[in-house]
C-alpha cells in the first residue's frame, strides 16, 4: 500500500490508496483551522501515517478499530508487558522510544476523539489510563479537548523512564565552540546554551529582536508567545563580530548561505 505524507498549500495531508485517507485529512484540516502550527500538523500527519500503515496492512477500516488493535499497534513498535496502573504498559528495547510511541498514541487518540465529536464513531477506541482520568473537565465544543493550538495527550499508555537533563563539562563546551568556523554559528549556539532558546527560536531571531544595550533577546516561541530573555555578554561578543566581519541578513540566520 503506497501511503505517504505530502505538503499542500494548506499544510500537510496523507496521500495514497488507503480508504481512510479522507477521514485523517479531515482531522488534519481541522487542526490547521484551529491554529495549530504547520510543524505540529506535520507531526500529527506522520504519527497518523504510522497508524494508518498498521491498520491498512490488516485490512481494518477506521470504524472497525478497537482497543485490542491499539495495543497490537503498540506491540509492533516495541515489546509490551503488563504495567501497574490501569492499561499502562512498559516497553523493552528493541523498538521505538517510549516517548515516540506515546506521542503517536496521543495523535491517534485525538484523531478518534475528533471522530466521536463529529458523530463518525460512538466511542474512542484508544484506552485512557485510569490514573487521574476523573480529574479532567469535560471538553467543550468540536475539538475542545485539544484546546487552541496545542494537543492534550490524555494519559500515557507506555511507561517512560524519567530522565534528568545532563549538562556538558565546560571544557567540552569550549571545544565544541572552538570547532565552529563562523561568528554567526557561535552566536547561534550561545543563544541556545546561555538563553535556553530552541533551535527554531534561534532561526526566527531578527536583528530588531536583539537588544545589545540591555543584553536581552525578544523571542517568539511556541503558540506565538513572546518572551524577553536576558543573555550573557559572550553571545553579544560573537554577535557583534558577526555584524562587523560576516555581513548581515534580515535575521541572525543568514539564509544566503
Amino acid at each position: 500500500m503506497e501511503l505517504r505524507v505530502r505538503r499542500t498549500d494548506g499544510g500537510h495531508e496523507l496521500s495514497g490508496g488507503w480508504v481512510g485517507v479522507g477521514e485523517v485529512n479531515a482531522f488534519l484540516g481541522h487542526l490547521a483551522g484551529r491554529g495549530f502550527s504547520p510543524a505540529t500538523v506535520r507531526a500529527y500527519a506522520y504519527d497518523l501515517l504510522n497508524f494508518a500503515r498498521f491498520i491498512g496492512g490488516r485490512d481494518l477500516l477506521v470504524a472497525d478499530v478497537g482497543p485490542t488493535d491499539i495495543f497490537e499497534w503498540i506491540d509492533v513498535q516495541g515489546v509490551r508487558r503488563p504495567g501497574q496502573a490501569g492499561g499502562v504498559v512498559a516497553l523493552r528495547r528493541p523498538g521505538a522510544a517510549p516517548s515516540s510511541v506515546n506521542r503517536r498514541v496521543a495523535a491517534v487518540r485525538a484523531f478518534f476523539e475528533y471522530q466521536v465529536m463529529t458523530g463518525a464513531r460512538a466511542q474512542n477506541p484508544v484506552p485512557t489510563p485510569r490514573r487521574g482520568a476523573g480529574a479532567r473537565p469535560a471538553p467543550g465544543g468540536l475539538l475542545g479537548h485539544l484546546g487552541s493550538g496545542r494537543a492534550r495527550g490524555g494519559g500515557r499508555l507506555v511507561r517512560q523512564p524519567r530522565q534528568l537533563p545532563e549538562s556538558l563539562p565546560m571544557d567540552q563546551v569550549q571545544e565544541f565552540l572552538g570547532s565552529l568556523r563562523t561568528h554567526r554559528d557561535r552566536a547561534m549556539v550561545l543563544a541556545m546554551l546561555l538563553g535556553g532558546l530552541r533551535s527554531a527560536e534561534v532561526r526566527g531571531l531578527l536583528l530588531e529582536s536583539i537588544d545589545t544595550g540591555r543584553r536581552r533577546l525578544r523571542v517568539v516561541g511556541k503558540g506565538a508567545k513572546e518572551r524577553v530573555v536576558p543573555i550573557d555578554a559572550a553571545f553579544f561578543t560573537e554577535f557583534g563580530a558577526y555584524l562587523r566581519l560576516e555581513g548581515t541578513a534580515p535575521g541572525l540566520v543568514d539564509t544566503r548561505g
